[in-house]
């Protein structure tokens, strides 16, 4: 597989995953990062032996064939409209733009210049997320008729070096997180027909307790705890709590609940975890899970249990499509219906009415082991080897 060359836009905490985590795959290699701090992008460069670019000489590289968009959420419609203006394929961080408008303007302008769009979240390409889609698609739980998302903690602030985008408009729990959950949910059941929504804020102001920053606060400016139903087009009804003003709770990630059983998925915000599935006799059973490369733990925290990580196999995936002249799974067009689901229970609760949904999108095809393999260096990767 020919290489194609990659840069980077934005030196920030995400950078280094992308950078660690790249030689994993095959077909690209990063060759370049910019930031507008270029004290930033130089660090950035030194650490993974990169170079360091301006962001206006990187989008005009000869050796940068695809640039990952990894500015914050609000700079993304710009700058992903710069890299297509600029004739390179894009691949931005969740979400992808911020409105549904800006999907449709990214979609036209890349059209125009027969170029691509990717954008993450590409967990969903998970193992443990794969098997489910295996297993609902052979009808191993029966017509899926509802279920429920949970995505709730006490907060960024408490871990994140500089927390405060977190908590403007084009933020909050919905618009950062939401996106593992919404884009598994699609790839699992189909795009979303209508939403209805109830929000609530904590607190106008919170309190930074990670370093360098403890003791300062920041402002509140977008809802904190939204509560939504979401109809999807299959007809499926999904209960989705996203909140950062809780401090414990004990629901499932995701549990889907279907006409001859129930499937308990883990959490969509990592690429690994346990499945368990319930037939008509109630009992839940563990799953033996798959023999899928993207479920192999290969990153580990110190004083946890290693997890599967495979940030950038949407964008690797991306690259393969590009060779092959084949769809790629973290597309645009799921990318912008899942900001359409997102921003619509925003507007919900805002109003206090159902919205429904303007666009939608084509599940992305599935991704089984002999697959993903094909996007790996090897089939398996030790925790040392990243």
């Amino acid at each position: 597989m020919e290489h194609m060359g990659v840069g980077i836009i934005g030196a920030g905490n995400i950078s280094a995953a992308y950078l660690r985590l790249a030689p994993l795959f095959r077909g690209f290699a990063i060759r370049a990062i910019a930031d507008l701090d270029m004290e930033a992008a130089a660090a950035r460069a030194a650490e993974f032996g990169i170079r360091a670019e301006t962001v206006d000489t990187l989008l005009a590289a000869d050796d940068v064939d695809v640039v990952v968009n990894l500015t914050i959420p609000a700079a993304h419609f710009e700058v992903t409209k710069a890299i297509l203006k600029a004739g390179k394929h894009a691949y931005s961080e969740k979400p992808v733009v911020l409105t549904k408008s800006e999907g449709e303007a990214l979609s036209a302008l890349a059209a125009e210049h027969n170029l691509r769009v990717g954008s993450a979240p590409d967990t969903f390409l998970g193992g443990s997320h794969q098997q489910a889609r295996h297993l609902l698609d052979d009808g191993a739980i029966g017509r899926v008729v509802s279920g429920t998302a949970y995505v709730m903690g006490p907060g960024m602030e408490h871990w994140h070096p500089n927390p405060d985008f977190f908590f403007l408009p084009g933020a909050g729990p919905v618009l950062d997180i939401g996106p593992y959950y919404i884009t598994n949910l699609i790839n699992l059941l189909g795009p979303v027909r209508q939403v209805a929504a109830l929000s609530q804020t904590a607190f106008s102001e919170r309190t930074i307790t990670s370093e360098p920053r403890r003791g300062e606060t920041v402002p509140v400016k977008t809802p904190t705890t939204l509560m939504a139903l979401l109809e999807f087009e299959s007809g499926a009804v999904i209960t989705l709590g996203a909140s950062w003003d809780v401090k414990a709770h004990a629901h499932s990630n995701m549990e889907l609940y279907g006409s001859h059983g129930s499937l308990l998925v883990p959490d969509p915000n990592f690429f690994g975890g346990a499945l368990s599935m319930a037939g008509e006799d109630g009992q839940f059973q563990s799953i033996d899970p798959w023999d899928h490369p993207f479920g192999v733990p290969n990153e580990g925290v110190e004083g946890t249990d290693p997890r599967a990580n495979y940030r950038c196999a949407g964008l690797a995936d991306m690259i393969a499509s590009l060779q092959s002249d084949t769809p790629h799974r973290c597309a645009l067009e799921l990318a912008v219906h899942s900001v359409d689901v997102m921003t619509a229970i925003l507007q919900s609760a805002e109003s206090g009415e159902f919205v429904n949904m303007t666009t939608t999108c084509q599940r992305p095809a599935p991704l089984p082991p002999e697959l993903a393999s094909r996007i790996l260096e090897s089939e398996r990767h030790s925790a040392s080897s990243v």
